[in-house]
């Protein structure tokens, strides 16, 4: 995906930060908890295209999550 894009792209519910997920092919909003689909290289930025992310993925990808000791 375009950095430039991805830089410009916000959560439309909370107009938080997003994170790429290459392999998932999505865009996550840590705090609303949902991933956005990529579909051929295009973000599908609909609220009701968006899955809920599970408890793990919220706490994985968490920004504040500490490293493995």
């Amino acid at each position: 995906m375009d950095k430039e894009l991805l830089a410009m792209l916000v959560c439309p519910l909370c107009k938080g930060k997003l994170k790429y997920q290459r392999e998932a092919e999505e865009l996550l909003c840590l705090f609303d908890g949902l991933a956005y689909p990529v579909r051929d290289g295009i973000p599908v930025m609909l609220p009701e295209e968006a899955r809920q992310l599970s408890v793990d993925e919220k706490l994985h990808d968490s920004p504040g999550r500490m490293g493995d000791a």
